[in-house]
């Protein structure tokens, strides 16, 4: 056990250290110049170099590359170019609003997925697992920018129900939740329905049945509970989907979380707040899919023991 723990801790830090230094590449050779924002273009050119020196842009970029990874390691992810402010703070401060989006929208998955994919694994070629896979197809294709609109328009314009957009109360963040969690939804139930299916046609449900248990216990107790981990996996993978959809959602939604600060410093070109919002997000997609597999490998024990431990 200890040996596959190491093992998926190594492959975590590897994934990290890729990210953040792919990012840090990207970043810096994308058109556009930070202090020509701050300063504009009108600026002479004595402050323009005196600002560039200033934010340590002039040094070379295997210097800054390194720099970035030294402050990293230490929690140290410099200071906005914008209003030069550190860059931890401004994480701090927005992920409170980026958590609390994430939770609400697993809640409608798991609310909408779940009696979703049993039902239409349970009717299966009836109306409604037409309708269980018409909502999965539908869900799947309809993107985040196009679907929180139509939201918009349905309850807060038309009918007045749910504010507009801001982060002010439960009620705003209904809204945004749907339209994050709705996508994800669609996927899980998919899921939900065919490894029932797979799951309910095994001896040891025959077995259940024929000693004469009621249908919803031998559903519900023997055969969700087996059917559950392959959707484990696809729910860790799907949360991690969530911080990068965030992005998305919260700028249709002004909610003030780590995606909406990460398009705003796009752009304004602020190379660190950008990177640290990238930083932030691929840890936590690391860290939720780690976290999956330690759920997985106890539920399954076969998964350490294969992992060589």
């Amino acid at each position: 056990m200890r040996a596959w723990l190491l093992t998926r801790l190594l492959s975590a830090a590897w994934v990290v250290l890729g990210v953040a230094s792919l990012v840090f590449l990207l970043i810096h050779l994308v058109p556009g110049d930070p202090v020509e924002m701050m300063l504009g273009e009108s600026a002479a050119a004595a402050d323009r170099q005196a600002l560039r020196e200033t934010l340590g842009l002039e040094r070379p970029l295997l210097a800054q590359w390194l720099g970035f990874l030294g402050g990293a390691l230490r929690g140290d992810l410099g200071q906005s170019l914008y209003n030069q402010q550190p860059v931890t703070a401004l994480l701090l401060e927005h992920l409170p609003a980026t958590v609390e989006l994430a939770a609400a929208a697993l809640l409608v998955t798991l609310l909408v997925a779940l009696p979703l994919g049993v039902l239409a694994a349970l009717r299966r070629g009836s109306g409604w697992d037409t309708g269980a896979m018409g909502f999965s197809l539908l869900g799947v294709s309809i993107p985040n920018f196009w679907l929180g609109p139509l939201l918009v328009l349905l309850f807060s314009l038309w009918l007045g129900w749910l504010p507009v957009s801001g982060r002010d109360g439960i009620a705003s963040v209904i809204l945004p939740a749907l339209t994050l969690g709705t996508g994800l939804a669609a996927v899980l139930s998919r899921m939900v329905r065919s490894s029932l299916l797979e799951v309910l046609g095994e001896d040891f449900i025959r077995t259940a049945r024929a000693k004469g248990l009621a249908p919803l216990t031998v559903t519900l107790r023997h055969g969700l509970g087996n059917a559950l981990l392959p959707v484990l996996t696809l729910l860790g993978l799907q949360l991690g989907a969530l911080l990068g959809g965030a992005v998305v959602t919260e700028t249709v939604f002004n909610w003030p979380g780590i995606g909406l600060l990460t398009i705003e410093a796009i752009q304004r070109r602020d190379y660190p707040v950008v990177q640290g919002c990238v930083l932030l997000i691929a840890l936590g997609y690391v860290a939720v899919n780690l976290l999956t597999d330690l759920l997985y490998a106890r539920a399954d024990p076969r998964v350490r023991l294969g992992g060589g431990a």
